[in-house]
């Protein structure tokens, strides 16, 4: 921090972004430093990370905002805060929510419609007779951690399912981490971004193919929030105490029913909006300021 920043007593924020090049949103938010009087030290994660060297940077920055879904930001989350600083949102919430097998238990916890699903055993063979035994024909087979539609496949049957599981392994050799089996709801996909507990956009994903989130949403359109629709939201939001969350909802049987929860969402849905969206989530993080 310089003289003038000391002087003016200017907050300045650690933003952790990914890519090679900045997108739209970091270009955003670097163009509202000087209407939020803050300013941004950007960490991009996708290159070299040295903590030692970043130390003193980090230790200059009141709060943090993790932009980004990338599975590696995690462990520079829980570094940050482990030297004491708070992170938006913190990793407390990714192990919760980002985990959707914890995230299928919390639901169920607090009765949330959520589609059932089952963690698989490691041993394929084990995981066969799971299968059969769950018997939800075709069924979503989904790596417990993935952004973006990553490590989702459906199967139609027991040998497309072990076949979708040995790919999934060969792919992840290195963190084999536990995979799911889940009902498989042919549905929009409906997202609704909540920033700082308020609801600040709303858009259907659909696709194509079986797949509307992630990547393989390329329509997207307005839907209005009905009564059914609020009181669910105001109940995932009390449970994950996420600030800057994306909410993806089904319908079963004309019913609501939420598929997951994203920290880090997306903000491109609709161009218009994305500085909006910015902006709410940099006051969102201000806000949590000490």
């Amino acid at each position: 921090m310089n003289d003038m920043q000391k002087e003016n007593n200017v907050p300045i924020i650690g933003y952790i972004y990914s890519g090679q090049n900045l997108t739209s949103e970091e270009k955003i938010a670097l163009t509202l430093e000087k209407k939020k009087n803050i300013e941004l030290r950007m960490f991009n994660i996708s290159k070299s990370i040295d903590i030692k060297k970043m130390h003193d940077e980090i230790e200059k920055c009141s709060v943090f905002y993790n932009s980004t879904g990338e599975d590696s930001a995690i462990e520079i989350v829980k570094t940050i805060e482990e030297m004491g600083k708070k992170v938006v949102d913190s990793s407390n919430s990714y192990y919760y929510i980002e985990d959707k097998w914890m995230f299928f238990l919390k639901c169920k916890e607090h009765k949330i419609p959520v589609p059932e699903t089952i963690l698989l055993s490691n041993n394929m063979e084990f995981a066969k007779k799971e299968l059969k035994e769950f018997n939800q024909w075709p069924v979503v087979l989904k790596r417990v951690i993935g952004t973006m539609g990553q490590y989702v496949e459906k199967a139609d049957n027991i040998g497309q399912a072990e076949l979708i599981i040995k790919k999934f392994r060969e792919k992840d050799k290195i963190d084999k981490l536990p995979i799911i089996a889940q009902e498989f709801i042919k549905s929009n996909s409906y997202r609704v971004t909540i920033i700082g507990n308020k609801i600040l956009q709303t858009a259907i994903k659909k696709s194509n193919g079986w797949k509307s989130t992630g990547v393989y949403g390329k329509k997207f359109e307005k839907f209005t929030i009905d009564k059914d629709l609020k009181s669910l939201i105001d109940k995932i939001m009390k449970v994950t105490k996420i600030n800057i969350c994306g909410l993806d909802f089904l319908k079963k049987d004309d019913k609501w029913i939420v598929l997951e929860a994203n920290t880090a969402p997306a903000f491109d849905f609709f161009k218009d909006e994305e500085e909006k969206l910015v902006e709410a989530a940099l006051d969102c993080v201000i806000a949590n300021i000490k």
